[in-house]
C-alpha cells in the first residue's frame, strides 16, 4: 500500500519495518545513509532511549545515520545493534580510523503486556528491518514499532484500544517535512478537526469511550493501574538546512503535534520522544520547519489509529466506527 504522503517524501530518507504479529511487537528503522544533522526532545516521564546525549549541540558528532524505534521496552534497544551491523557492513558511520561507527539513536515503547513479553526486538530484527528499508512506501497501522501499540490505559490494558504506526508529510515549495510515529499513549487520540475521540480508554461495555481527561478530573488521579505500558515515539525529517541546535528546536516544536492529538500527553506514564533529522538540501526558516513538523506529527498520530486493526481482543478505531 503506497502512502499519499509520508516521511520518505524527504529525499535521502528510507524506512524499514519488521514485525512479529504472533508476539505483537516489532521495530521501525529510519535510515539516512548519507548522514543527517539530528536533534531530540524527550518529554515523557518514563523514556527508554539510546544515544540521545550525543545529540546535544555541545557534543562532538554532527550527523547520525539512522534512528531505531522499537517495542520491547528497554529490552528492545538491542535492536539498534542490528542497525549498526547493517550500516557498518555498508561502510557507513563516523570515521574513527580503524572502522566507521554508525550513529544510531533509539527509542522504545512498552508493549510487553500486549503480546508475548519474552519476545521483543533484538539485533536480528533490527537488521531485518534495514533489509526491508525502502523509499517507495511506508506501511501504517499494526506494523513495525506499532505492532503492539495501544492507547487509553487509564483503566489498564484490558480497556485500551489498538493503535500503531502512522506517517505523513507536508510540502511548501521545495521544503518538505515528514514524520513517522509509533503511538502507544496513556491518553486518548482525538480528531484534529472535531476534537472527538478516535481511540482511547473504553467504558466497561467496551462500546463507548470513557474519556480519559474526564475520568482523571473526577477521580483526581489515575483510576486504574496505568503502570508504564505507554510512550509515543517518532521522527520528523526535513530537507531544510538545520544546525544541531536547530534540529533540537524543531524536535521540541514537533511535540506540539502530540499535544494537539493525544489527551493527556507527556504524563509520568509516558516516555514521549521525538527525533528531528535534517538532510540539509535547502535554506528554510526554522519557524516554518517547526510549524510543519507539528502538523506532520499530529496527522501521523491520527493515521496511526485510523489504520490500526483490532487484534487479540483489542478493538480499533475501525471497530468503534462500524459498531
Amino acid at each position: 500500500m503506497e502512502n499519499m504522503s509520508s516521511i520518505i517524501d524527504v529525499p535521502g530518507i528510507k524506512v524499514g519495518q519488521e514485525s512479529n504479529i504472533d508476539a505483537l511487537t516489532g521495530c521501525s528503522v529510519i535510515l539516512c545513509e548519507h548522514g543527517a544533522v539530528a536533534g531530540v526532545d524527550v518529554r515523557g516521564g518514563a523514556p527508554g532511549t539510546r544515544e540521545t546525549a550525543l545529540l546535544n549541540p555541545v557534543n562532538l558528532v554532527e550527523k547520525i545515520h539512522a534512528v531505531f524505534l522499537g517495542g520491547g521496552s528497554a529490552f528492545g534497544l538491542d535492536g539498534a545493534s542490528g542497525v549498526m551491523q547493517y550500516l557498518e557492513e555498508k561502510n557507513i558511520g563516523f570515521d574513527v580510523g580503524v572502522t566507521k561507527v554508525p550513529i544510531v539513536p533509539a527509542a522504545v515503547l512498552f508493549d510487553l503486556a500486549v503480546g508475548d513479553y519474552k519476545i521483543r526486538p533484538d539485533k536480528e530484527m533490527g537488521y531485518r528491518a534495514c533489509l526491508n528499508a525502502t523509499d517507495k512506501f511506508v506501511m501504517q497501522g499494526n506494523v513495525g514499532a506499532g505492532t503492539g501499540a495501544t492507547v487509553g490505559k487509564i483503566y489498564g490494558q484490558k480497556r485500551s484500544m489498538k493503535s500503531g504506526v502512522g506517517t505523513y508529510s507536508v510540502k511548501t515549495g521545495r521544503l518538505v517535512v515528514g514524520a513517522i510515529v509509533a503511538v502507544n499513549a496513556f491518553g486518548d487520540v482525538v480528531d484534529l478537526e472535531s476534537g472527538n475521540i478516535l481511540a482511547g480508554a473504553l467504558k466497561p461495555d467496551a462500546d463507548e469511550f470513557a474519556d480519559t481527561v474526564k475520568v482523571m478530573r473526577v477521580v483526581n488521579g489515575v483510576a486504574g493501574n496505568a503502570f508504564i505500558n505507554n510512550t509515543t515515539i517518532g521522527v520528523v525529517a526535513t530537507n531544510a538546512k538545520l544546525s544541531k541546535s536547530g534540529a533540537n528546536k524543531v524536535a521540541s516544536m514537533a511535540h506540539n503535534g502530540l499535544a494537539r492529538t493525544i489527551r493527556p500527553v507527556h504524563t509520568m506514564f509516558d516516555g514521549d520522544t521525538i527525533f528531528a533529522l535534517s538532510t540539509g538540501e535547502i535554506e528554510a526558516d526554522i519557524n516554518v520547519v517547526g510549524l510543519l513538523a507539528c502538523e506532520a506529527i499530529a496527522k501521523s498520530v491520527v493515521n496511526a489509529v485510523i489504520h490500526a486493526e483490532g487484534i487479540s481482543g483489542y478493538k480499533s478505531c475501525k471497530d468503534i466506527r462500524m459498531s
